[in-house]
Protein backbone atom coordinates (compact mmCIF):
# COMPACT_ATOMS: atom_id res chain seq x y z
CA UNK A 1 0.00 0.00 0.00
CA UNK A 2 1.09 3.54 -0.70
CA UNK A 3 1.38 6.26 1.92
CA UNK A 4 0.33 9.92 1.80
CA UNK A 5 0.48 12.83 4.25
CA UNK A 6 -2.53 15.03 4.92
CA UNK A 7 -1.34 18.65 4.66
CA UNK A 8 -4.68 20.36 5.31
CA UNK A 9 -5.13 22.67 8.29
CA UNK A 10 -8.25 21.02 9.81
CA UNK A 11 -9.00 17.35 10.52
CA UNK A 12 -11.02 15.59 7.81
CA UNK A 13 -13.07 12.41 7.71
CA UNK A 14 -12.17 10.17 4.78
CA UNK A 15 -14.97 7.72 3.92
CA UNK A 16 -12.67 5.66 1.71
CA UNK A 17 -10.48 4.94 4.74
CA UNK A 18 -13.36 3.62 6.83
CA UNK A 19 -14.70 7.08 7.75
CA UNK A 20 -11.53 7.64 9.73
CA UNK A 21 -10.71 11.15 10.94
CA UNK A 22 -7.31 12.24 9.62
CA UNK A 23 -5.37 14.90 11.50
CA UNK A 24 -3.16 17.58 9.89
CA UNK A 25 0.34 16.23 9.09
CA UNK A 26 -0.83 12.62 9.60
CA UNK A 27 0.56 9.92 7.30
CA UNK A 28 -1.93 7.26 6.19
CA UNK A 29 -1.82 4.18 3.98
CA UNK A 30 -4.03 4.25 0.91
CA UNK A 31 -4.74 1.55 -1.68
CA UNK A 32 -2.15 1.58 -4.49
CA UNK A 33 -4.90 1.92 -7.08
CA UNK A 34 -6.18 5.11 -5.39
CA UNK A 35 -2.80 6.79 -4.78
CA UNK A 36 -3.15 9.15 -7.75
CA UNK A 37 -6.57 10.24 -6.49
CA UNK A 38 -4.94 11.60 -3.35
CA UNK A 39 -1.72 13.14 -4.66
CA UNK A 40 -3.52 14.98 -7.47
CA UNK A 41 -5.03 17.12 -4.68
CA UNK A 42 -1.76 19.00 -4.17
CA UNK A 43 -3.18 21.40 -1.59
CA UNK A 44 -4.47 18.56 0.58
CA UNK A 45 -2.20 15.51 0.24
CA UNK A 46 1.47 14.86 -0.51
CA UNK A 47 3.17 11.61 -1.47
CA UNK A 48 5.25 9.86 1.19
CA UNK A 49 5.67 6.40 -0.35
CA UNK A 50 4.56 5.65 -3.90
CA UNK A 51 2.93 2.36 -4.82
CA UNK A 52 5.28 -0.46 -5.69
CA UNK A 53 5.31 -1.44 -9.34
CA UNK A 54 3.30 -4.60 -9.93
CA UNK A 55 5.39 -7.75 -9.95
CA UNK A 56 5.23 -9.69 -13.19
CA UNK A 57 2.97 -12.66 -12.93
CA UNK A 58 5.23 -15.57 -13.77
CA UNK A 59 2.34 -17.79 -14.77
CA UNK A 60 1.53 -15.33 -17.55
CA UNK A 61 5.12 -15.36 -18.77
CA UNK A 62 5.34 -19.15 -19.00
CA UNK A 63 3.86 -20.89 -22.02
CA UNK A 64 0.60 -22.66 -21.32
CA UNK A 65 1.04 -26.18 -20.03
CA UNK A 66 0.12 -28.95 -22.41
CA UNK A 67 -2.62 -31.20 -21.23
CA UNK A 68 -2.06 -34.88 -21.72
CA UNK A 69 -5.09 -37.06 -22.21
CA UNK A 70 -5.61 -39.62 -19.48
CA UNK A 71 -5.29 -43.26 -20.41
CA UNK A 72 -8.60 -45.06 -20.50
CA UNK A 73 -9.19 -47.15 -17.45
CA UNK A 74 -9.25 -50.87 -17.97
CA UNK A 75 -12.55 -52.53 -17.29
CA UNK A 76 -12.73 -56.02 -15.98
CA UNK A 77 -15.11 -58.31 -17.80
Amino acid sequence: MARVRFIGSEPVTVPELGSREIQPDEVVEVPDARFEGYVCQVGTWEAVEEPRPPEPNQTELAPPARKIAARPQKTED
